[in-house]
């Protein structure tokens, strides 16, 4: 294998990512996304929202006690990154997020404009 085929081949693994399993529950007044990221702790997690695109990484961060190595490894990429496109009836200026064990969970109102509302009808 030449030296450009090795940089080639650490440099993709490098840039490999896991993608994380969500779910997505929607309801009148919004969505709420649960994704799991074990291995992940708060510090090393991070969201990122640019217009209609919801960005999540997380770095995994196992603790290994010196001078042990693995004997059988099935999760050896070290980052989760997956993104969204969001509609633009969120309300991404009102995200709440919360994360525990391992789970992000992320709440994400629909927008005034889209939220069912009741027209009261007058008699006259």
């Amino acid at each position: 294998m030449s030296e450009t085929t090795r940089t080639a081949a650490a440099s993709a693994r490098n840039d490999a990512t896991l993608i994380p399993p969500v779910d997505v529950y929607e309801d009148a007044a919004g969505i709420t996304l649960y994704a799991d990221l074990p291995g992940v702790p708060k510090g090393r997690l991070a969201l990122n929202i640019e217009v209609d695109t919801l960005m999540i990484e997380g770095e995994v961060m196992l603790d290994i006690p010196a001078g042990m190595e693995p004997s059988h490894a099935e999760v050896g990429l070290p980052r989760y990154r997956r993104s969204f496109t969001l509609s633009r009836e969120l309300d991404v200026e009102h995200v709440d997020a919360r994360f525990e064990h391992g789970v992000l969970v992320l709440r994400i109102p629909k927008a005034a404009h889209a939220q069912p509302r009741k027209v009261e009808v007058r008699v006259d």
